[in-house]
């Protein structure tokens, strides 16, 4: 008799044991992953909610806005607008090459270690990670009318990830939150004019300019 109570007693810690690795692997480990994915994205906003596009780089100024389009003209038309330093029409491959970093970058590349490529350093140290002349500052606001910026520095030792700086702060004594992004920006944000212009527009520029001459 004592002999079946304690086998009984086993069988139910079995059980329990079970449920306790079905809850975690199965229900929490999955919500564990989305919210540490969450965490390394550089901010919390969607690609759609974006509606106008700012970057600043080499003494030069870039200013895209989103296009209300009607649902006939999407296949065709581009859903964003240069406005400066031209008033054409966009490219929607280059815009979108850069909105997807912003939205989707996570804190680790597929060739890297997993981990947080997030650190804090000394504001004396802005030099140092490129960030007091940085490569480029990506500005964008959103439908709800809040500005988010990205300024992207110099490349880590590495050469696979800038330095960056997500929403700085107004007071520059404060201590820096850099960030560790993708070499891609720097792709992303050194661009020849001609490649954030849609082909159609830089067409008929071109045209316009030898036209000129004549």
């Amino acid at each position: 008799m004592k002999l079946q109570r304690t086998t009984l007693i086993l069988i139910l810690l079995a059980f329990g044991l079970g449920g306790f690795v079905y809850f975690y692997e199965i229900k929490k480990a999955p919500q564990g992953e989305a919210a540490k994915a969450k965490e390394q994205k550089i901010f919390s906003f969607e690609e759609e909610e974006i509606q106008s596009l700012t970057i600043k780089n080499q003494g030069q100024t870039l200013r895209f806005e989103r296009v209300n389009q009607k649902a006939g003209d999407k296949a065709n038309i581009s859903p964003w607008q240069m406005k400066a330093p031209r008033d054409v029409p966009a490219s929607d491959p280059a815009v979108s090459y850069l909105l997807n970093l912003l939205v989707d970058r996570k804190s680790n590349s597929p060739e890297e270690t997993p981990g947080d490529r997030t650190f804090t350093a000394p504001s004396s140290q802005l030099q140092e990670y490129g960030l007091d002349k940085p490569l480029a500052t990506v500005e964008v606001k959103l439908k709800n009318q809040q500005t988010h910026q990205l300024i992207l520095g110099k490349p880590d030792f590495s050469g696979n990830f800038l330095y960056a700086q997500a929403d700085p702060p107004a007071n520059t004594s404060q201590q820096l939150q850099v960030l560790l992004v993708p070499i891609s920006f720097e792709d992303a944000v050194k661009r020849p004019l001609s490649e954030w212009q849609e082909k159609e527009s830089t067409k008929k520029d071109n045209s316009g300019k030898s036209n000129s001459k004549k």
